[in-house]
Order: structure tokens, then sequence, then C-alpha cells
């Protein structure tokens, strides 16, 4: 999804803002929030419990027969869902949006960014399948910024991603989450850089 070219510009672009603020911004971008392997088996059992009492009654099959069947029915639905790209459109789409929150609530902890010395750092994770952004920001630069603030940053990464451009929509959510933290977390004098400038593919 980002090759190395738009890799090193997400860095550059990190590496920029971060030159101005005494925050720390930590790009992470997931192909996918979940895998979501539970879809199949839940519509095989779907399938193979409400299919046998329609074929009771409308069909003139034996037990067996209708036994059979729904089996059949179950597997041909279970195999079918299995399928990536279709299982994702089966998940509602608050599920997807609770699975990819939760994804950039692990990536955030995960990462480090509550360790920072004044905890001003932030979090821009994306969930690609999902077409799902989120901004956290660490207590530090939390307590000074309205959630909303990270709106613009979040509309123009899920706007990108749509078109196709993950890698425009990162370096430009960088800079506006750079100028937030810029204007917030101001650069001091013994800054150093607590994290490396880089976007985390998982």
């Amino acid at each position: 999804m980002l090759d190395s070219a738009d890799r090193e510009r997400i860095a550059r672009a990190i590496a920029e803002a971060e030159a101005r603020t005494a925050g720390e911004i930590v790009c992470v971008v997931a192909r996918a929030a979940g895998d979501y392997r539970t879809v199949p088996l839940v519509f095989a059992l779907l399938v193979g419990l409400a299919l046998p009492l329609p074929l009771l009654f409308l069909t003139g099959f034996s037990a067996q027969r209708i036994q059979l069947v729904a089996l059949l029915a179950a597997g041909l639905c279970a195999l079918l869902f299995s399928l990536p790209a279709l299982r994702l459109r089966l998940v509602p789409r608050a599920v997807r949006r609770r699975r990819a929150h939760d994804a950039a609530c692990r990536e955030f902890l995960a990462r480090g960014l509550t360790r920072t010395r004044d905890r001003t750092g932030v979090l821009i994770f994306v969930a690609a399948a999902e077409r799902y952004a989120e901004v956290i920001a660490d207590e530090g630069i939390a307590c000074r910024v309205e959630a909303r603030v990270w709106r613009e940053a979040i509309e123009v990464l899920v706007t990108a991603l749509a078109d196709g451009r993950p890698a425009d929509g990162l370096v430009a959510a960088v800079g506006i989450v750079g100028r937030v933290l810029a204007e917030h977390a101001p650069p001091r004098t013994d800054d150093v850089d607590e994290m490396p400038s880089r976007v985390f593919l998982i």
C-alpha cells in the first residue's frame, strides 16, 4: 500500500513537523484492523439452522436429505464468506469501526506514546481495509486540545484513502497534527527526538 518512496515522504513530513514542537508523532498503517474470521462461521451456522424448517414444509424431502442439504448449504456459505473482500462487506460498519478503534488504542500503547517526557505524543492511525482513521493524543496534549481539533486531519486521511492516495493523506495529516502540536507544545531548548520518524506498517 505504501512503497519505499511513500514511506520516505511520510518520514520527512514527520521530521519536519517535529522540528517545530516538543511533541512526538507516530504513524501506524494497518492493512486491516481484524481478520473477522468468525463471520463465515456465523453465517454458516445461521444458514444451517434456518434452512431445514422451510425445506420441511415446502419440499417432500426426507429428514436425511434435508440435513444433507442444510450441511451443504452451510459449508458453501462458509466457503463463500471466507473470501476476505466479501467477508469485510458483511461485517456491520459499527463493528468495523469498533475493531479499528480498539486496534488504534493498542498501537498507541504498544508504540510507547504514553512514555514521552511531557506526555505529548500523538498517534495517527489508519486501518486501510476499513477506511478508518483516528488521531489519539496523550494526556499532555489532550488536556490542551479539544478532540474536534483532530477532525480535519481525520477527514483528510479518510478522503485520501477513499481516493487511493494513502501517502498524500498521511503527509497532509502529519502537517495538520504538527501545526496543532507546534501551537500547544512548542519546542524546548533541551528537546530530544524520543520516537523514530517513520511510518509503521502492520
